[in-house]
């Protein structure tokens, strides 16, 4: 449940930043987690508004998230509508059971239709339905069919046969791997296979909503390689909003600027706007002291190398 007390408090903070510096840094952002739609949830803003607001703002770059299906396979289509805007567009693949879950024959075919980032499963992996008990954390606004439950481990603990399927054809696209809704616990297993395997992109994405990780998780995460994405939504104005601004700085900081990312995870109605919450998360990491060259850091370097973009 979104905290009125932490949402006023943000408010207050980031009333007192200066809207033209936000838009200075907002210039060149790259957002790797856009939830526009059409999608099984209600969405204030379409893939193709997403990337028209993204280009008002100066944006270099958006990546869209839907939980149900892959947005890659429209990119072709869409970079020849909107590609004067000079906005890069990228898809991924959750691998949640209305995708076939841990199918690397779909992983596969996303890949070769241009997707540049596999998820692991996020609304239906089992440790999302486990935390979502009383809908206190990774709750889901939309009832779908009941799908079983995803793991990517055996009985014995051990990384299943098929995720290592997966796991080489991430590595042979050069593609980025998501830990998804994993538990924590899944998710070490994961990179250490995965980085025996060849992956080299590794991104986490809201560590302490629901994932069950400690700092020293996050901290140690980030040493080993992976890009620590911390989602605006739950830290600015949003009605999604559980943590207070200073949690936003802890959690940063446990990841050290070098390794962290700031993604909107916006796009649901009755919320700030993807470019807007990015704006009010800018805001809000200056106004609790962090210098204009590191936000830069987390909302455009980290994020546009990981999807392999040039930062000049």
């Amino acid at each position: 449940m979104a905290s009125n007390e932490n949402r006023q408090a943000v408010r207050e903070l980031i009333a007192g930043i200066d809207d033209a510096v936000a838009d200075k840094l907002l210039k060149g952002a790259v957002d790797l987690h856009v939830h526009s739609g059409p999608s099984t949830m209600p969405r204030q803003v379409d893939h193709f508004q997403a990337v028209e607001e993204a280009a008002a703002a100066g944006m270099r770059g958006i990546l869209f998230k839907d939980h149900h299906y892959s947005v890659a396979p429209f990119i072709p289509i869409m970079d020849r509508v909107l590609g004067h805007l000079d906005v890069a567009m990228y898809g991924g693949l959750v691998l949640n059971n209305s995708v076939g879950g841990l199918n690397p024959f779909v992983v596969d075919a996303q890949l070769k239709m241009g997707a540049k980032l596999i998820w692991m499963p996020t609304a239906q992996s089992a440790n999302h339905i486990r935390s979502s008990h009383r809908k206190q954390r990774l709750a889901s606004n939309v009832q779908l069919k009941p799908s079983p439950a995803i793991t990517v481990v055996d009985a014995y603990g051990e990384i299943l046969d098929e995720v290592k399927q997966i796991l080489d054809s991430i590595a042979e696209f050069d593609a980025i791997l998501s830990s998804g809704h994993l538990h924590v616990w899944e998710i070490w297993k994961l990179f250490t296979e995965a980085k025996k395997r060849g992956v080299r992109r590794l991104l986490v994405n809201h560590p302490m909503y629901g994932l069950h990780f400690t700092y020293e998780d996050i901290t140690e995460l980030a040493e080993f390689g992976a890009l620590i994405e911390q989602s605006a939504c739950l830290y600015v104005d949003s009605r999604f909003n559980v943590f207070s601004p200073q949690d936003l700085k802890e959690h940063l900081l446990a990841a050290g600027v070098a390794h962290s990312s700031i993604g909107s995870d916006l796009g649901q109605v009755d919320n700030p706007t993807p470019v807007e919450g990015l704006r009010q998360a800018i805001k809000l990491c200056l106004a609790l002291g962090f210098t204009e060259e590191e936000v830069q850091t987390m909302v455009r370097d980290n994020p546009a190398k990981l999807v392999g973009l040039d930062i000049g």
